[in-house]
C-alpha cells in the first residue's frame, strides 16, 4: 500500500510522535532537488574536503531513521518507522550515512521507486553532516539513472542546496516519467570518494549558476 502511495504522488506523515494515526499527504506546491542544478557551496566544499568523515549506505538504517525522529517535533511515529523498516528489508528503503570516527553524525533516508528517490527525512550531529549526506546522496542518484529526486516540501535549508518547488501537476507528470524508468541505487563499480563528489558536483553547481535559476529538471 506505502508503494502505491508513493506512485500515486502521496506520502505518509503523523501529527506527532505520540500520534498513533498515520495521515496521507499530497502537497499542491511540491519540493525537489533537480539532480543537474545541486548548489555545492565554496564552504561545504572545503567541509567535505577537510572533514574526516566516512561514508555509507545502508549500514545503519534503523540509527538513521532514529537519528530524524530525534527532535523536539517530529512526523516519524513508531508505526511509520515499522513500515519503512519493513521496506528497507524488502530493499525499497535506503540510508545514506556520515560517520566521525566510530559515532554516526548525520543521514539521510527515503524510498526508491523506478528512478524515482523520494527523501524522507535527514539528520545532523555535526555541522553540515546533513548537507554532505544530500550531496553524495545526489552523486549516487545521478551514477544510478536516476531522474527524481523529490523532498517533499522545500524548506530555506533545501532551497540553499538547490531545491525548488513545482506545482501538483509538474510533480505527477515527473513522476510518471520516472516510474516508467529503472534505475539502481547501488551502481556497479560505483565507489564515490570526496574529491570527486565535489569536483563533480562543484561542476554542476557554477553550470546552473551560469543557466540561471532552474525551475524543474530533475
Amino acid at each position: 500500500m506505502l508503494l502505491r502511495a508513493y506512485a500515486m504522488g502521496i506520502f505518509p506523515m503523523a501529527e506527532t510522535r505520540d500520534d498513533p494515526v498515520i495521515h496521507w499527504i499530497e502537497p499542491r506546491l511540491r519540493g525537489i532537488i533537480p539532480l543537474d542544478g545541486f548548489h555545492l557551496s565554496r564552504s561545504l566544499a572545503r567541509r567535505i574536503r577537510r572533514a574526516d568523515w566516512r561514508v555509507t549506505t545502508d549500514r545503519a538504517f534503523r540509527a538513521t531513521v532514529e537519528g530524524c525522529a530525534e527532535r523536539a517535533e517530529t512526523w516519524i511515529n513508531a508505526p511509520i518507522q515499522t513500515l519503512y523498516e519493513s521496506l528497507f528489508a524488502a530493499g525499497h528503503a535506503h540510508s545514506l550515512e556520515v560517520w566521525s570516527g566510530k559515532a554516526l553524525v548525520g543521514g539521510v533516508y527515503g524510498v526508491a521507486l523506478g528512478a524515482a528517490f523520494f527523501g524522507e527525512s535527514m539528520f545532523s550531529r555535526q555541522r553540515d553532516a546533513s548537507k554532505a549526506a544530500l550531496a553524495f546522496l545526489v552523486h549516487r542518484l545521478r551514477a544510478g539513472g536516476f531522474m527524481l529526486f523529490d523532498t517533499q516540501f522545500l524548506t530555506p535549508h533545501l532551497a540553499s542546496l538547490g531545491g525548488v518547488e513545482i506545482t501538483q501537476h509538474a510533480y505527477r507528470a515527473r513522476l510518471a516519467r520516472a516510474l516508467d524508468r529503472a534505475a539502481n541505487f547501488d551502481p556497479p563499480g560505483y565507489s564515490p570518494k570526496s574529491p570527486s563528489v565535489v569536483s563533480e558536483l562543484s561542476a554542476l553547481s557554477a553550470s546552473a549558476g551560469s543557466s540561471g535559476p532552474d525551475s524543474g529538471g530533475a
